[in-house]
């Protein structure tokens, strides 16, 4: 008898088990939300025929790297709206999540006095923000040049006092400073100089230590 109500415990609880078991592997579905996290952005600007796509699962160093041009752009910004003359090229960086558009930012990788960063007004998620610029991080340009946009490498040629590219500047050296002949024959005449008054030296010592030994012998005898 005991026999038969332990079977049939048995299996009443293994009845309720199957039946429970998709109800609590269900649960969790339940309750997650749509992903939050983004996982792919675009980069569109000149030169570019087509936008380029970066993804998180095919290369997470270089979307991370892109990402983080674009992830701390909150607050009211750090700058005023600076000239358009002194921009360059724009590069529009769009984020997405599961290829849905949800933020986008504009890039100016080659602005006068370092990168500048843009916030438009208009989101592609309809969120309400407010238009801001901020200074670009430096690794802006060497990040997008990884994305495989067409960016010129600087030029450090100085100018005028300052940094630009090549043509256009005065000469930083003087001519009567690159005279290769002049300097030597300044260099060999300086070591001269030095021969010399080595020479001298030397024959002050000996003449000393001469007339020490002769007086030394003077008084010994």
């Amino acid at each position: 008898m005991a026999h038969r109500i332990s079977r049939r415990v048995f299996a009443t609880g293994a009845l309720l088990l199957a039946l429970g078991a998709p109800l609590v592997a269900a649960a969790p579905a339940a309750h997650a939300g749509p992903p939050t996290t983004p996982n792919s952005l675009s980069i569109a600007g000149p030169e570019l025929p087509e936008p380029l796509t970066v993804r998180a699962e095919d290369d997470p160093e270089l979307f991370a790297a892109v990402f983080g041009q674009v992830s701390w752009l909150k607050g009211h910004g750090q700058t005023s709206s600076p000239a358009a003359g002194d921009l360059g090229p724009k590069y529009t960086v769009v984020v997405f999540i599961e290829d849905v558009a949800k933020q986008t930012y504009d890039l100016y990788p080659l602005a006068t006095g370092g990168p500048r960063a843009y916030r438009p007004t208009r989101q592609p998620d309809k969120r309400k923000t407010d238009a801001a610029w901020f200074y670009g991080r430096l690794t802006m340009p060497d990040t997008l040049r990884a994305a495989g946009v067409p960016l010129a490498a600087p030029v450090t040629t100085v100018i005028n006092g300052g940094v630009g590219g090549i043509g256009g500047g005065a000469r930083v050296i003087p001519d009567s400073a690159l005279n290769p002949g002049k300097d030597i024959d300044r260099l060999f005449g300086d070591l001269r100089r030095v021969m010399l008054l080595n020479a001298a030296v030397v024959v002050t010592i000996t003449m000393g230590l001469a007339g020490i030994t002769l007086l030394v012998r003077r008084r010994t005898h």
